[in-house]
């Protein structure tokens, strides 16, 4: 089956030339990291990337994907939140390709199956990923970023509970060891918010995650009250990542949807971070 994109056209431009632009002008951002090509050779294990449209988030995601350019992985595992809760708690899709204005990914089949076998809580299910954006806004980024081909393989997420991020984060790290794979934490921080406020909050929440403390992360998301939406897959991508050898996050960049409007009295929060 192909997958189409729901959010082409509204999230980003539905048009091949105009969202290849948009990527660029996202770079180019005073919010985004530039287009000067940056060589590492630092192992990246995973990255957290927002997926709000690209007017607001692509120049923070922009960071986290340019830091990953240079690693062609060809995998890449990327998990989101079920913003519509549809479908089943924690699911991945078989036999499928994802389509963008920039042309078609495969899925993975191989390691989805796999990733299910591994995993308590992952099923297979095409319908829990059928009006999502979490997952597609990253695919048309990976497209014009990665020089390589790559295979995706998606897990979205209706439970995002500690427990279950730490199956999944086991599984994943199971994936991730049999190839070159990135994985990708799809969350936005704080919700319509004001922005000074915005940036507290989420500079308390980014404090664990860089320390990749998973059980000290939940505690300030539960008593902070922090509203970012793709909890469960920052922890999940925690757990994989410190799995396969990262000992840290590095934060890239953060800035809110306030920041880049200039529309401060409610605001969304975006960090790119890698895990190295």
């Amino acid at each position: 089956m192909i997958r189409e994109p729901v959010v082409a056209g509204q999230f980003y431009p539905g048009g091949e030339v105009d969202l290849r632009n948009m990527i660029k002008n996202c770079m180019d951002h005073k919010y985004g990291p530039g287009s000067n090509p940056t060589i590492s050779n630092r192992k990246i294990f995973g990255v957290i990337c927002p997926h709000a449209g690209y007017v607001y988030s692509g120049p923070t995601a922009c960071h986290s994907y340019k830091s990953i350019a240079s690693q062609n992985p060809e995998l890449a595992i990327i998990i989101g939140p079920n913003h519509f809760g549809v479908g089943r708690d924690v699911s991945t899709m078989i036999d499928a390709q994802w389509r963008t204005p920039l042309g078609i990914v495969q899925v993975d089949s191989e390691s989805a199956k796999q990733v299910a076998e591994l995993s308590k809580y992952i099923e297979i299910d095409e319908y829990s990923h059928s009006q999502d954006h979490s997952l597609e806004v990253q695919i048309p980024m990976l497209q014009e970023i990665l020089s390589n081909d790559f295979q995706i393989l998606p897990i979205i997420l209706r439970s995002q509970d500690m427990k279950t991020a730490i199956d999944i984060g086991n599984a994943v790290s199971e994936i991730a060891k049999k190839k070159n794979t990135i994985i990708i934490a799809s969350s936005d921080f704080t919700h319509y918010e004001e922005n000074s406020f915005a940036h507290q909050q989420d500079k308390a929440l980014i404090e664990p995650i860089l320390e990749m403390n998973i059980e000290k992360f939940y505690q300030v998301l539960s008593e902070k009250r922090v509203t970012a939406c793709g909890y469960g897959a920052m922890a999940s991508t925690m757990v994989a990542c410190k799995n396969l050898g990262a000992t840290k996050g590095e934060l890239l960049s953060y800035a809110t949807s306030g920041d880049v409007s200039g529309n401060v009295e409610s605001v969304v929060g975006y960090a790119a971070i890698k895990f190295v």
